[in-house]
Parts: structure tokens; C-alpha cells; sequence
């Protein structure tokens, strides 16, 4: 009740961030949070972290330079039908965990498991509230504490993302860059590969296998294969890590 009330007497958005990260960590033991706001139409914006200087500079900043386009959360927070919470391992693609991607934003991290709570603030955007563990697992009992305080969480995400003028600003001056980056990846390949490969090369790149690439796509995974070994061929590559290496570079 303590730590609610002094989520309640936040005066102003920083402050609320850091007493909701407190209250998240009375229901349970957490080493970490990071509070995002991803937009639709500009890049996302942190709005609060536990992180040290040095590992905002080598996570956060390079993250929203452009692979956040990437994460299965960025995806995931601007679907129509997401969770209220959950758990981040559940929602990511079958090889994600084995995708370069995750080796270069994720891993580094040492987060061993996360949860997320994830609410609409508006038409184009939505908070999602990461609480990551590195040490151990979120247990069951854990799991169903954080689903227990879901509606409290809600509400102060959704009262920090009130509080914040400066989000407004920044959404606008980031669109036009939003766009660019959102332009590299769907026309990443083009002159080279045909629709199809650049739709492969898209759920390559998100951590899809050869199997959940070809139920994406209604097609056989042997069709998937061949289209791969075509593409890898086009682009002069011959692994999913020059692959990647190949988009942050067109990034």
C-alpha cells in the first residue's frame, strides 16, 4: 500500500515510471525495467529504465536506431489483439532465441526472462512496461502476481503517457525517419530478389524458422529452402548472421 500511494502522489512522469517499477517490484523480485513507447509512425521512445550509461548507449540507443523493427514485442505491442501481459519468451517466433538479432540486442542484455505489460495510449501508440529477471525464471506463482496487477499497472502507464508533453514532440520530429527505416526494410533486396524472397528475407531476419516461415505463408517448407538458398545466392551470403549483418549496414 506504501509503494502505491507514492505511485498515487507522483508529481510528474519520471517520477510515476520509477514509483511503478518500485510497486511492480513488491509483488515480485524484478532486476530491472524499461518503459517504451512504440509509435506507428515515428520510432519508439523510452520513457524510463534501470539501465546503467553505458548499457543505454549500447542497448537502448542503438535499438531505436532501427532494429527495433525486428523485435517481436515492437510488433506484437501495435497488433490489434494483444495481451494485457506476458511473457516475451511465449510470443516470439520459434527461432527467434537463435537469431542474430536476438544474439546483438537481446542476449546482451542477460536478461534470463521478461514480462510485459502492453495497453493502447492512443490510436497510433502504445506503452509496453518490460520487467526482466536475469538471475532465475519468473515462477507460476510470480507469473499470476503480475497478471493479479495488471489493472494498476494499466492505469499508471496510461497516466505517465498523459503526463508527458514531450512524447507528442518527439513522435512528430521521428516520422519522417520512421519512415525511411520502415522503407529500408520492406525494399531491402529490391533489384535483386523477387516479392517472395523479400517477404522470406523479412521473417528471416524476425527470427522465423524454414517451418514457421512456410505456415506464414501458406507454402511448403521445401518451397521456403529453395526460395532461401536462392536468396542467400542473390545477396552473396551464406548465413542468417551476414544475412543481418547486410540490414544493419542498409540501415
Amino acid at each position: 500500500m506504501a509503494a502505491l500511494a507514492r505511485l498515487v502522489q507522483s508529481e510528474d512522469a519520471d517520477s510515476a515510471a520509477s514509483a511503478l517499477a518500485d510497486a511492480i517490484g513488491v509483488a515480485v523480485e524484478h532486476e530491472g525495467t524499461c518503459l517504451l513507447a512504440f509509435h506507428r509512425d515515428a520510432p519508439p521512445e523510452v520513457f524510463h529504465h534501470t539501465l546503467e550509461p553505458a548499457g543505454r548507449r549500447h542497448y537502448v540507443d542503438r535499438y531505436v536506431a532501427g532494429p527495433y523493427l525486428l523485435d517481436p514485442l515492437y510488433l506484437l505491442a501495435l497488433s490489434d489483439e494483444k495481451p494485457g501481459v506476458c511473457r516475451f519468451r511465449d510470443e516470439s517466433p520459434d527461432r527467434f532465441r537463435s537469431s542474430e538479432y536476438y544474439r546483438q540486442y537481446c542476449e546482451r542484455t542477460h536478461l534470463t526472462d521478461e514480462m510485459d505489460f502492453l495497453v493502447d495510449v492512443s490510436a497510433h501508440s502504445a506503452l509496453v512496461l518490460v520487467v526482466g529477471r536475469r538471475t532465475r525464471r519468473f515462477t507460476k506463482a510470480e507469473l499470476e502476481r503480475l497478471k493479479l496487477v495488471e489493472p494498476v499497472v494499466h492505469a499508471a502507464m496510461r497516466n505517465i503517457w498523459q503526463r508527458s508533453s514531450a512524447s507528442t514532440r518527439r513522435q512528430e520530429q521521428g516520422g519522417s525517419l520512421h519512415q525511411r527505416l520502415t522503407r529500408c526494410f520492406e525494399n531491402f533486396g529490391d533489384g535483386l530478389l523477387t516479392e517472395r524472397e523479400q517477404q522470406i528475407t523479412q521473417l528471416l531476419l524476425r527470427g522465423h524458422s524454414t517451418k514457421s516461415v512456410a505456415r506464414e505463408l501458406g507454402i511448403a517448407p521445401g518451397t521456403v529452402m529453395v526460395h532461401k538458398r536462392n536468396l542467400f545466392a542473390k545477396l552473396g551470403i551464406t548465413s542468417q548472421y551476414e544475412l543481418f549483418s547486410l540490414f544493419i549496414d542498409a540501415l
